[in-house]
């Protein structure tokens, strides 16, 4: 494979990986303007279409991590290239009960189909899990770049681990008792777990297809997942700015200014999984739930505003004139 000189250096099993999940994604987007088939009143090709795009996005991420790492590069080729292969399985599978009009996750029948779906998952999930979660120690363990950066990594691939701990959830989210729905074909389908707590299978929300009737845990699921993503593009603006702002260039302050984004971050994924747990939808917080959002929003503001505050009374280190 031929890559471009920026990228030569990057995972090549993860970028095939992406470019794969890329693809089947637009296929899925596709799907949506010629198939009219319904799983719960969505198309049946909104999750595979929504699962290509995360996986192909991790990938991408995963893929210019690796190629930044110093020491145990040859282990960290075989976790990526673990992360790539459980990755296009996932998702195909989930595609592959999309195209047979059924359900993918939760679905506990014993049809040729729903058995498949379920074999590929105790294949891949785990692989994938554990991919994650050794990717992350690596970093820990190592620098990938300058303090802004590597703290950026450490903590949102920390982030994504939680995220992933959420989703183990799901499938207890409404206990064990199994219940019956339609599949896109009129079959009826048992399942058991779900996405929502206190309604196990809402939706209402535009594109994303959270609850707006009750608890998602998709929502504190999506926002651990792509912790690293928000980070990292905390940690690009503030490159950008340190070339117009002189107490920026220092890279303890940038890094500082990254740890409070990400204490920030963190608050509003841990309310996020206590308003999911409670039963709650993310667009009808109580009382409690906006008070804790006004307190991590002060928090983080405040924070923020120290450390920018002794940055710019402090004397610019020598060099960075």
């Amino acid at each position: 494979m031929i890559l471009p000189p920026a990228i030569r250096g990057w995972h090549r099993p993860l970028l095939a990986s992406a470019a794969l999940l890329f693809a089947l994604a637009l296929a899925c987007a596709v799907g949506l303007f010629v198939d009219d088939r319904l799983l719960l009143g969505e198309s049946v090709w909104v999750k595979p279409l929504k699962f290509g795009f995360a996986f192909g996005g991790y990938a991408v991420t995963l893929a210019w991590l690796l190629g930044r790492l110093r020491g145990a590069r040859r282990f960290g080729w075989w976790v990526g290239a673990v992360f790539a292969v459980a990755g296009v399985l996932d998702v195909s599978a989930i595609a592959y009960a999309a195209a047979r009009g059924t359900f993918s996750h939760f679905n506990v029948d014993t049809d040729p189909v729903a058995r498949a779906v379920q074999t590929v998952f105790n294949v891949a999930i785990v692989p994938i899990m554990v991919a994650v979660l050794v990717v992350a120690v690596l970093v820990l363990v190592q620098r990938a770049g300058d303090r802004a950066l590597t703290r950026a990594l450490r903590i949102g691939l920390g982030l994504a681990v939680a995220g992933i701990l959420v989703a183990i959830w799901l499938s207890g989210a409404n206990g064990v008792t199994p219940r019956t729905v339609a599949d896109a074909n009129g079959h009826p389908v048992t399942m058991i777990g779900a996405h929502g707590v206190g309604d196990p299978d809402g939706s209402g929300m535009p594109l994303t297809h959270w609850s707006a009737t009750g608890g998602d845990l998709r929502v504190p699921h999506f926002v651990g997942l792509h912790g690293v993503h928000a980070l990292l593009l905390v940690t690009v603006l503030l490159g950008a700015l340190a070339s117009r702002l002189a107490w920026l260039r220092d890279e303890r302050v940038r890094a500082r200014l990254v740890g409070v984004a990400a204490l920030g971050y963190t608050g509003v994924f841990a309310v996020l999984t206590w308003q999911a747990r409670r039963g709650q939808s993310v667009v009808h917080p109580d009382q409690r739930t906006l008070a804790a959002f006004a307190g991590i929003a002060g928090f983080t503001l405040l924070a923020a505003g120290a450390v920018a505050l002794l940055a710019r009374r402090r004397p610019a280190p020598a060099g960075d004139s």
